[in-house]
């Protein structure tokens, strides 16, 4: 079937932390002539040519004797309902009459947009489906799940379940991702990641990571690194510190740079703990060098990429869950990645060709793996080398994603069916 040729659009952006995963879809968009393309998120802030910004603000919280498990489905209600009386607002007053709404709707964003717009083709953006078994819960066998749990984690999908009603269409980044859909939803739903600029993510002599304490890490150096937005068990943060413990001991010039904040953004509290960090250098205590740990915080995105360019191999590891972009984004500045063998990265990681996995509750196996890489650096270099060719070849954002998902976007104003699964336009 031939492509359909670009036309003007009407289109409406909507995610509750815009841009989120259309940083650069929603902009590229509103340069094609004749376009008008909004966008809505909570906050204020965002600016992007061509884009009509609007926050909507934060919605109220769910009642104190909600039960407990429906309170993230009255909390989407509620922000369904602001959002779109809001909209309503500004089709009525300003004449906002989209052809297209792309949403990610796990917030609960998507739940109203076809009873004010019901002739807008809709595409939502399906990053998680939440299952009891088979995935990040149950992973941990030290958390087994229970009755409660799993019913909880069944009433999570509610909001989803309703709004897979409303879509016209959808996307989900990996495959693994879109395999946890039911199959009647999958049927609806293209596999088509948001892409990592990789040109901005690229090797690059004379690269220099400095810590915000001072201290400065060159291509060359024994310098490991860790990444998360925060340090927690989904991904790997205990497994990552009692791995170190013993390459550590194996390496007295080893260096750790380990970015992330002292929150949970996935999963539970550390009991007995004000954060997981606090909680992992007590079980640790004497078996840790602190003064060759760099607890980094959050750091700059640039300051990030440096660091994925000087790290001797970077450690990523991850429950059988979203995969993040720093995988990604490392790998297309030619890191070595020692990987956790769960799903989401074994599908971007081919073993020993372009990143090395390990087992994910497994610190020795960590170790060793990890100091295979700093005892010889040469020769592990061709896999950071095809691991950028990889993320070129597959996540590219300017040659690969972005064309893909504008060509996914005009096949649904033009009435054609995607091809649900693997999209390759």
């Amino acid at each position: 079937m031939p492509e359909p040729k670009p036309r003007p659009v009407r289109a409406l952006f909507i995610h509750q932390n815009f841009p989120g995963q259309w940083a650069h879809l929603a902009p590229a968009l509103a340069q094609r002539p004749g376009a008008e393309v909004w966008a809505l998120g909570e906050k204020e802030g965002y600016a992007a040519p061509g884009v009509r910004y609007v926050a909507y603000g934060a919605p109220d919280g769910p009642g104190a004797q909600t039960h407990r498990y429906i309170r993230g489905l009255e909390g989407a209600i509620r922000r369904g309902q602001k959002l779109a009386n809001r909209l309503v607002q500004l089709r009525d007053r300003e004449g906002l009459s989209p052809d297209l709404i792309v949403c990610h709707p796990g917030w609960g964003e998507g739940l109203f947009l076809k009873d004010v717009f019901p002739r807008a083709r809709c595409v939502y953006y399906w990053e998680f489906y939440y299952n009891a078994h088979g995935q990040d819960l149950g992973f941990d066998p030290a958390q087994p799940v229970g009755l409660d749990e799993a019913a909880r984690v069944r009433v999570m999908n509610a909001t989803q379940l309703l709004s897979l009603q409303a879509a016209d269409w959808g996307i989900s980044p990996t495959r693994w991702q879109w395999s946890r859909y039911p199959d009647w939803a999958r049927a609806r739903i293209s596999v088509l990641h948001e892409g990592v600029d990789t040109a901005r993510c690229a090797p690059r002599a004379g690269a220099v990571f400095r810590t915000p304490q001072g201290r400065e890490f060159r291509k060359g150096d024994p310098v490991i690194s860790f990444v998360g937005r925060h340090l927690e068990p989904y991904r790997g943060f205990p497994s990552f510190l009692r791995a170190l413990a013993i390459m550590q001991r194996a390496r007295p010039d080893l260096q750790a740079v380990v970015v992330g904040a002292d929150g949970v953004s996935y999963g539970k509290k550390p009991e007995g703990a004000a954060h997981w960090r606090e909680k992992m250098l007590a079980e640790l205590d004497g078996q840790l060098d602190l003064s060759r740990i760099h607890f980094t915080g959050r750091v700059a995105h640039d300051a990030l990429h440096e660091l994925f360019r000087v790290t001797a191999a970077h450690v990523y590891l991850t429950y059988p869950f979203v995969l993040s972009w720093s995988m990604i984004e490392a790998m297309a500045c030619g890191a070595v990645i020692v990987g956790s063998d769960t799903p989401p990265v074994a599908e971007a990681i081919a073993h020993g060709r372009t990143g090395l996995l390990v087992p994910f509750f497994d610190p020795e196996a960590i170790a060793r793996t990890t100091l295979s890489v700093l005892a010889d650096p040469a020769a592990h270099a061709p896999i950071g080398a095809a691991a950028r060719a990889s993320a070129i070849a597959r996540y590219d954002l300017a040659t690969v994603c972005l064309p893909r998902q504008l060509a996914l976007l005009d096949r649904i104003l033009a009435g054609q069916a995607p091809k649900p699964g693997s999209w390759d336009g």
